[in-house]
């Protein structure tokens, strides 16, 4: 099987899990959040997983020490004793429960087979990632383009039937272009010019559809990678800036998908994506964001240094509740070159040391948008399902709905299912019971509200 080198520069390998049959990356079992009265999906003929409830520990790794065991293999595959390789679009997300993670002293025993946790002297404010880390590929359509075993001209013979003549068939758009990964996305926009002779399965689908419903295919057809790309461009295009979706595009993200992302905007706009964004923000905003384009966060290859997470806790209560005023910058600094682990361990430390959630201080020392995206890069780090499930509630609280932000958040989060399937469980478990669906339903109706519901599979 041939894999092509990508037009960014991206490097030339196969995703993790990648395996000739089928022949694309393969959905894990879903973990974490159960929603209610609806059994997690099975996918791929793999076993259904251990189910953690609402205040389980998070079985992936202890705050410090040790190092994590193992990631969940499938059934009857020999472990791997190495650290989980970096979530994303349909990659195995570390189950997260609820509850701080359980208490383990400094220097306690490794699990049987992991490698030996380095100690490296405490790393402070600005510095760099220990070398040893190894980078995490990009994420499912962040990377280069595959040839995979999928063929996809039935879809695309699908899209072009639904859309000939007089009218067009919304229902079989919806299910044909609903569940599909990026890498079949690919294959199904590459078939439909190919057999058709048409310019491009989404300039079709924008003479044929309408409104939010033509925004939610559209962006399903561009896939993750472009789609982030063109968001991009409007978020920043015109008077204003639309910061919540620079927050939802460009915090949390992987070395590896930001670099992508970088690659793309350039090749698709020819301007360099770091200049743009300096030009809508300012200040120490505009810093924050510098650091986060330049997309040196620890690996989440790195260990979790109980030295190096003490002296972080330390850094951030002196620049926040232990001085008058704020050091902004440095809680930045900390936030965007930490890993999501390294993260999680300092959100629980901090709390354990002065009793009260950094979340909380964050909430209380900063404002407007840079509160926002550090609350965004935390959420990442402790509870990316809970982080999701509040932001796909803000775009439909209050006054009418945000419907670009609604579309865009779920069609972002439907490209890793078993995320997905975390996030509508968070969102019962803060919303009383409420379930996600029965919320879109009363924001969202006809098409629209079809094609929203087929994306989080109800």
């Amino acid at each position: 099987m041939a894999y092509q080198q990508g037009p960014y520069g991206a490097p030339s390998y196969p995703p993790p899990g990648h395996s000739p049959q089928p022949g694309y990356q393969q959905y894990p079992p879903p973990q974490g959040y159960p929603p209610q009265n609806h059994p997690p999906p099975q996918q791929y003929g793999q076993q259904p997983p251990y189910q953690g409830g609402y205040g389980a520990p998070p079985p992936h790794h202890a705050p410090y020490g040790g190092g994590p065991p193992p990631p969940q293999q499938p059934y009857g595959a020999p472990p791997t004793p190495h650290y989980p390789p970096q979530q994303g679009y349909g990659a195995p997300p570390p189950p997260q429960g609820y509850g701080p993670p359980p208490p383990q002293q400094y220097g306690g025993p490794q699990p049987y087979g992991a490698p030996p946790t380095p100690q490296y002297p405490p790393q402070g404010y600005g510095a760099p990632q220990p070398s040893f880390a190894p980078p995490a590929p990009a994420s499912l359509g962040y990377g280069p383009p595959q040839i995979i075993a999928w063929n996809g001209d039935a879809a695309a013979d699908a899209c072009r039937k639904a859309m000939k003549g007089f009218g067009t068939n919304e229902k079989l758009l919806i299910e044909t272009l609903c569940n599909k990964d990026p890498l079949q996305m690919s294959a199904i926009r590459d078939a439909y010019k190919r057999r058709h002779n048409r310019k491009s399965l989404t300039d079709d689908i924008k003479s044929e559809t309408s409104g939010y419903f033509e925004e939610g295919l559209v962006s399903l057809v561009n896939g993750p990678l472009l789609n982030d790309v063109n968001n991009l461009r409007r978020a920043m295009n015109g008077a204003g800036t639309n910061e919540q979706m620079l927050n939802d595009i460009l915090l949390g993200r992987s070395n590896a998908d930001m670099n992508a992302i970088k690659a793309a905007y350039l090749h698709e706009f020819r301007t360099p994506l770091e200049s743009k964004v300096k030009s809508e923000l300012s200040a120490k905003t505009e810093r924050h964001f510098m650091m986060v384009l330049a997309a040196n966060r620890n690996e989440e290859s790195s260990p979790v240094i109980p030295q190096q997470i003490d002296q972080d806790v330390m850094e951030l209560y002196k620049a926040t509740e232990g001085k008058v005023g704020t050091d902004e910058l440095l809680v930045c600094n900390i936030l965007t070159q930490r890993s999501d682990a390294q993260i999680s361990a300092i959100s629980y430390t901090y709390e354990q040391k002065f009793r009260k959630s950094l979340e909380k201080v964050i909430e209380k020392e900063f404002s407007f948008h840079m509160k926002d995206a550090l609350l965004h890069q935390l959420r990442t780090g402790t509870d990316k399902a809970r982080r999701d499930a509040l932001l796909l509630e803000a775009a439909m609280a209050g006054m009418g709905t945000k419907d670009q932000l609604l579309v865009q958040r779920v069609v972002r989060m439907h490209w890793d299912r078993n995320h997905m399937y975390n996030v509508k469980g968070a969102y019962a478990k803060f919303h009383n019971g409420r379930s996600l669906s029965s919320r879109i339903k009363a924001e969202t109706s006809g098409d629209y509200e079809r094609l929203m519901l087929a994306c989080i599979e109800e």
